[in-house]
């Protein structure tokens, strides 16, 4: 009976340990998570964090839509916020369990997408530009005609990035329009500039990171910071801010309706507001992030990166993308599933 006690002890204490180290499942962007920021988590809370990599704000809604996920956390741009709110996919967060959430600098607090933070805490932000190797084209690059109306000499070396709101609205702009309108006349334009320049594009991919750093791509539209990290490895590749427009974006954790570990979660929501655990996070992917007192943490390299540092007369070109209306949504899609074909 003694054995039996003792063993029945040691497998309830066992699985106690087990509840309290917790688990927490995080759905984020494809190798955009620092290995040691989760690794100083797991050592500092016992909470080890599963990630679960997507490619882009679409697949990830669909997934979550979907139901039976199992995630927690998930990271989506800040035009995709609304959307989650709205289909109720997120919940609030209970800031009595977050009291880094000061920390969030002053210029994201009050969002228009979520004004005051209550269902996101930032992760990073940063552009969508063009990135060319100067050894294949050394003309201008801060234009999107990179892509629009391709110069001969990257015809059949330029990709663009499957990521529909930044090409739609760098084609919008390029045409002399605007991201999420509804005028079919301008739409139209778009659709046609970018069916007529495909031929030129050698792919529609992600990857431009190591692509670019290898001499396989010699232009591509892509994110600034995963840029950043192709030029450290090949100082050949140049990031350029298309003057007609470019996006600005900031991508935000948020606690999911339907998440199973929400205690773990908001440990993990608070680590992640202290300043230095926020610089592991920029270290790593090579964006700004939204965390007061960061700067301090970050590389040397990062304080004059000029895939971080927008260029005085070209600031005025960045936006931050809007929340499309379901009817802009839908001629997006059309013309993004006519230029998949």
């Amino acid at each position: 009976m003694k054995k039996i006690l003792l063993t029945t002890a040691m497998t309830l204490a066992a699985a106690t340990m087990a509840q309290a180290e917790g688990e927490l499942q995080l759905f984020n962007w494809g190798d955009y998570t620092s290995p040691e920021l989760l690794e100083k988590f797991e050592a500092e809370t016992g909470i080890k964090v599963t990630v679960t990599d997507y490619d882009s704000n679409e697949t990830a809604m669909a997934k979550i839509e979907a139901g039976g996920h199992g995630y927690d956390l998930v990271v989506p741009s800040n035009s995709w916020v609304p959307i989650y709110v709205e289909k109720e996919l997120v919940q609030e967060f209970d800031l009595s369990k977050l009291p880094n959430h000061g920390n969030i600098a002053a210029e994201w607090l009050e969002s228009e997408y979520d004004p005051g933070r209550k269902y996101s805490v930032p992760w990073q932000w940063g552009s969508t530009g063009i990135a060319v190797n100067k050894t294949a084209y050394d003309g201008d690059i801060n234009t999107s005609a990179i892509f629009m109306d391709t110069p001969e000499a990257l015809v059949g070396k330029v990709n663009v990035t499957p990521e529909m709101n930044d090409v739609m609205s760098l084609a919008l702009w390029y045409v002399g329009g605007e991201p999420c309108t509804e005028d079919t006349e301008v739409l139209k334009k778009a659709r046609d500039a970018l069916m007529a320049a495909k031929p030129n594009w050698m792919s529609m991919d992600y990857g431009m990171t190591e692509k670019m750093a290898a001499n396989d791509v010699m232009a591509s539209v892509y994110w600034s910071g995963a840029i950043f990290r192709a030029r450290l490895k090949n100082a050949d590749v140049v990031y350029g801010y298309p003057k007609e427009g470019f996006p600005l974006w900031m991508d935000q954790v948020m606690l999911l309706s339907d998440a199973k570990n929400v205690e773990e979660a908001h440990k993990f929501l608070d680590f992640i507001m202290v300043p230095e655990n926020a610089a592991m996070i920029s270290s790593f992917a090579r964006y700004a992030n939204g965390i007061t007192g960061s700067d301090a943490f970050m590389p040397e390299d990062m304080k004059t990166a000029p895939e971080i540092i927008v260029p005085e007369e070209l600031k005025s070109a960045g936006h931050f993308l809007p929340t499309c209306s379901p009817k802009a949504q839908e001629y997006y899609t059309a013309i993004w599933t006519e230029l998949q074909k």
